[in-house]
């Protein structure tokens, strides 16, 4: 969460954390309650994303496992089935486009709510006075990439069922607290939580609940009061695995090893992968040619990318190459991968197609790392997709995972840590 993001996290922006304006206000009806039959409310997913981080530079959209963070949220606001409709606020172009590619509708935010001393408070009340239609905001934090549909659906039946006015989610810790000294002030510390003498073992202390900032359910009348908690009020206790918080660069490695591991990667349940198709140009290569004096014809590989190629093989996933261009067998056998390849190909689809059928297969077993627009179709039919770094455009819409090194230049091994990753997580689900 960005800091302007984080001091909204409370009720109003008060010292301590406490309300400006007194005590949260009671429970109230619901606009529309005792008029007979109507619509449900409406109630809108609402993700404040600003172009301005101050910590990591277009945070909102740098990309966590091959996904740009705010898709992790946006897939699970979507997938969840319980908005009327999902939003990103914004002010930067680039986070609009990424927002549109997921499925989500885009609020542009003003220069006034856009600011380094503006609030979530603020920059959802300006969302609220632009739609009447929405009676429920489901603020969501972009920083929270482990988020998963169930979270949502339960606590949409909280406020929707149950009538709660607000919602919002924490974490159990187990952490001693101690009174915090000023530097220059003789004074001792003192133990918040615990008695010192009788330290329980974490098994026998149930710990504490904390905010973790993934999301602030609130119907429309506790914010126009300048409330984001309040009313009929419940916390959600999330799972400690799926509580990640991304504040600075620091947290980006371990969060990327949590969301590969704990994270929600789409309705579709995740299949082994059996087979992995590679473009040959761009994908095994850095896409150069280089022609000796006879004419031959010279090509560059990443040894990370061969080793690569041979892990895969070894779990049992069949490594096959593919060109578009009259690549020279000679050349691609003397890197000595040992894997079937078919070189010329006008239809890159119809091939792929003719070896899944030949092996068994369907399509959520296959994975494809391509880099141009002749691998567009197969990129999206694939279980698992991915594009080198560099990529065109068109391929990195159409998958879900772009790699952080180019064509080349390791992209192959790359991917095949991500799809032993993901195999990794498929057997743990079976096993549950």
């Amino acid at each position: 969460m960005d800091a302007l993001e984080k001091g909204a996290a409370t009720s109003v922006p008060a010292p301590r954390g406490r309300p400006s304006r007194g005590r949260p206000p009671k429970l109230q009806r619901s606009r529309g309650a005792g008029r007979g039959l109507e619509k449900p409310p409406h109630l809108a997913a609402l993700v404040l994303a600003r172009g301005g981080s101050k910590g990591i530079p277009l945070k909102n959209i740098k990309r966590l496992a091959g996904v740009p963070l705010i898709g992790w949220v946006l897939r699970a606001a979507l997938d969840a089935g319980v908005f009327q409709s999902v939003w990103v606020s914004t002010d930067h172009d680039e986070i609009e486009n990424v927002a549109k590619q997921f499925g989500a509708q885009v609020h542009r935010r003003s220069s006034e709510t856009s600011k380094d001393s503006s609030t979530s408070l603020d920059a959802i009340v300006e969302f609220l006075n632009y739609h009447n239609e929405v009676d429920i905001v489901g603020n969501i934090q972009a920083t929270s990439p482990c988020l998963h549909p169930t979270d949502l659906q339960k606590v949409a039946e909280m406020i929707r069922e149950e009538g709660y006015d607000s919602v919002f989610s924490v974490v159990r810790r187990h952490q001693f607290r101690w009174s915090e000294i000023q530097k220059g002030v003789r004074e001792v510390t003192e133990p918040l939580n615990l008695n010192p003498a009788k330290r329980p073992r974490r098994q026998d202390w149930d710990g504490e609940l904390y905010e973790n900032g993934s999301f602030y359910f609130a119907k429309r009348h506790l914010i126009e009061m300048g409330y984001l908690q309040g009313g009929k009020m419940a916390y959600y206790e999330m799972r400690a695995e799926h509580s990640v918080d991304i504040d600075v660069d620091i947290d980006w490695p371990i969060a990327e090893q949590r969301v590969l591991r704990f994270g929600y990667f789409g309705k579709e349940k995740l299949k082994e992968i059996k087979l992995l198709v590679c473009n040959i140009d761009g994908c095994l290569t850095n896409g150069h040619i280089y022609v000796s004096g006879d004419q031959k014809e010279i090509i560059s590989y990443d040894v990370k990318d061969a080793i690569g190629i041979s892990l895969l093989k070894k779990s049992g996933i069949e490594v096959r190459l593919i060109s578009e261009r009259a690549c020279s067998k000679q050349t691609l056998s003397a890197l000595k991968l040992d894997c079937k390849m078919e070189v010329s190909v006008s239809d890159k689809l119809a091939i792929v197609d003719e070896w899944r059928k030949e092996m068994g297969l369907c399509w959520k077993e296959v994975a494809y790392l391509g880099n141009e627009v002749s691998d567009e179709e197969c990129l999206k039919r694939a279980g698992l997709s991915a594009v080198p770094a560099d990529a065109c455009s068109g391929a990195q819409k159409a998958v879900g995972y772009i790699c952080k090194c180019s064509g080349g230049r390791g992209a192959i091994r790359e991917f095949a840590e991500h799809i032993f990753l993901l195999i990794e997580k498929v057997n743990n689900s079976c096993q549950k």
